[in-house]
């Protein structure tokens, strides 16, 4: 089967890719496809991120195993795409770049037959340019982790009792 996929880049203009690609591939030919469809310099880390129909982000799929063997990862080379998206599971999220954060939502719009002398994977439908830089996140705590007997907000009066300057001496540091 061929997977029709729509790639929605987190933006407020719209730009998105529709690709095809054949379900026996594997999430690091897919990654291949999104660097090239969308013209991204092709040098950073990325990885996908399972999710669910409120694109909460669950289990991730690296590009590169970078735990050093300390815990178990699953790597995009690894993983074929039928494994990773189905009719149950249509929604993945996509980080490209892990200091700039580009951010795509992926979702699987349909499975169709293999059509003979169609070579995949394809682009077939583009909307909009990735703009020069990613567009900013904003990020909220989860309120699950709001300690609500710390209203307070951060002074610098603590600071001030950190660092006091009139007892700092530069050669503490070496």
């Amino acid at each position: 089967m061929i997977y029709r996929l729509r790639v929605l880049l987190d933006a407020n203009d719209d730009c998105f890719r529709d690709i095809e690609i054949d379900e026996k591939s594997t999430l690091e030919e897919f990654h291949n496809v999104i660097v090239q469809a969308f013209q991204l310099q092709g040098d950073e880390m990325a990885s996908f991120y399972a999710s669910d129909e409120e694109w909460n982000q669950g289990e991730e799929y690296c590009l590169f195993d970078m735990s050093g063997g300390m815990a178990p990862v699953k790597k995009m080379a690894d993983t074929l795409l039928e494994k990773a998206l189905s009719k149950k599971k249509t929604r993945m999220i996509y980080i490209y770049d892990f200091l700039s954060l580009w951010t795509f939502s992926v979702e699987l719009a349909d499975a169709v037959p293999h059509h003979p002398g169609t070579t995949y994977p394809q682009v077939i439908f583009s909307v909009g340019e990735l703009p020069d830089s990613a567009p900013d996140k904003e990020f909220e705590a989860d309120p699950r982790f709001h300690d609500d007997d710390d209203d307070e907000a951060y002074s610098d009066d603590e600071d001030e009792e950190f660092y006091d300057e009139e007892s700092f001496d530069e050669n503490d540091l070496y």
